[in-house]
């Protein structure tokens, strides 16, 4: 049997309890992520260790994209003897701007981190525009 002494075990328990840090489908709990830019794509990774792949919902509707995971218990017929990670719904939601082209959005799941990779659109990538002054031919200059 696993022991643990921590004088703050019961206060940590109590908060846990008031502040409810277990998610559930009306009140989900929020869940980590970094996002940042990497070329032409917009990466964002979520953290969902122990999360398995088939309770991962993943939705775009409009411009709002949603992830909702649910960790689940271990068994019905174990008997936990420490029990800190939290269980139940997390849930995260991002709006996606203009700029992101939402309809070739890439999910991988791999080692409890979910990586959507986001396309930057087309439209929203820089490009030349043609310059005429005059009578002149138009010329390339870079925007």
């Amino acid at each position: 049997m696993l022991m643990r002494t921590d004088p703050f075990r019961e206060f940590d328990r109590l908060t846990q309890q008031v502040l409810g840090s277990a998610g559930t489908w009306s009140r989900p709990a929020a869940m980590p992520m970094d996002a940042y830019r990497d070329g032409d794509e917009f990466v964002v990774a979520f953290d969902l260790p122990g999360v398995a792949p088939d309770a991962i919902d993943l939705d775009v509707e409009r411009n709002v994209l949603t992830v909702k995971a649910e960790r689940r218990p271990v068994g019905k017929d174990v008997e936990m003897q420490v029990s800190e990670r939290p269980l139940g719904v997390f849930s995260r939601q991002l709006f996606l701007g203009d700029t992101l082209d939402a309809e070739r959005i890439d999910a991988k799941y791999d080692a409890g981190v979910l990586t959507l990779r986001i396309p930057i659109a087309e439209r929203a990538k820089p490009r030349k525009i043609a310059i005429s002054a005059g009578d002149e031919s138009p010329r390339q200059i870079d925007a």
